[in-house]
């Protein structure tokens, strides 16, 4: 058998082993890292770095081994490489599909792995695909200030930017228009494309803009957040993890001299 790296979950968490430095990493070995019951669905995910990478699910956390280490997801993104981070999102968005998408939503039959990426009803042979839930996140600026929001939903004291599912039936700048309507009442103008980022908490894609302020006052959607308001770019808040579009966004902004 190859060298193999092994992306291995109990629910969002992911097992982290130390190597001979005491540095936190993935797996890499020829035989899985832990006991692989005959149930138990080992995914093939694509190579990384020209090494095989398999992913499979763990129904208990390992504990009382000193060189294992369960970490959540997001925390992982400090201590492992970029790369084996966005590979750890995959990894986990397969593995959340493959548990909610054990029966078909047709007729009710088994759903069998047909691809890596597919699965075929058994009975009525639908097939199906992975699905990405697609949101939109906006920096809105006006000269020398940014809106910026707190979610009601947020763990922390950190503020972050208008952001919001897209609807069926409209277009990237329609979502980011009617989002920030609905969130603080604003009109904007300029909208242009920053950038996007997977988002595996848990399937998500995060596309990132910029928009000018173009009138109306802030009017916030209490139901979604507890507040917000225009903030000087040398008197920010807490911002949001390194990790994040988000963050992204507002470090951009700040370093072209506020014009995206």
């Amino acid at each position: 058998m190859k060298e193999t790296y092994w992306f291995v979950f109990c629910k969002s968490d992911l097992l982290l082993i130390k190597d001979t430095n005491g540095q936190l990493c993935i797996p890499l070995s020829e035989e899985s890292p832990t006991l692989v019951q005959p149930w138990q669905r080992i995914h093939e995910m694509p190579p990384m770095e020209g090494i095989p990478v398999k992913a499979y699910a763990i129904d208990s956390p390992i504990t009382g081994n000193d060189d294992m280490v369960m970490c959540g997801l997001r925390k992982s993104f400090y201590l492992i490489p970029a790369n084996h981070y966005l590979m750890a999102g995959k990894c986990q968005e397969i593995l959340y599909w493959d548990q909610n998408t054990r029966y078909c939503g047709i007729c009710g039959g088994r759903m069998q792995m047909n691809t890596n990426i597919s699965k075929r009803c058994e009975s009525c042979g639908k097939e199906i695909w992975p699905q990405l839930a697609t949101a939109v996140i906006c920096l809105i600026y006006r000269g020398d200030e940014v809106m910026m929001v707190r979610a009601r939903n947020f763990r922390g004291d950190f503020y972050g930017l208008v952001a919001g599912f897209v609807e069926t039936g409209e277009t990237l700048e329609e979502a980011v228009e009617r989002e920030i309507a609905e969130e603080v009442g604003l009109r904007v103008k300029n909208i242009r494309y920053y950038g996007s980022q997977p988002w595996p908490y848990p399937s998500g894609l995060m596309v990132g803009f910029y928009a000018e302020y173009d009138g109306g006052s802030v009017h916030l959607q209490h139901s979604e957040l507890s507040s917000g308001g225009w903030f000087r770019y040398d008197n920010l808040p807490t911002l949001p993890e390194p990790l994040s579009i988000a963050r992204k966004l507002i470090d951009h902004w700040l370093e072209s001299g506020r014009k995206p």
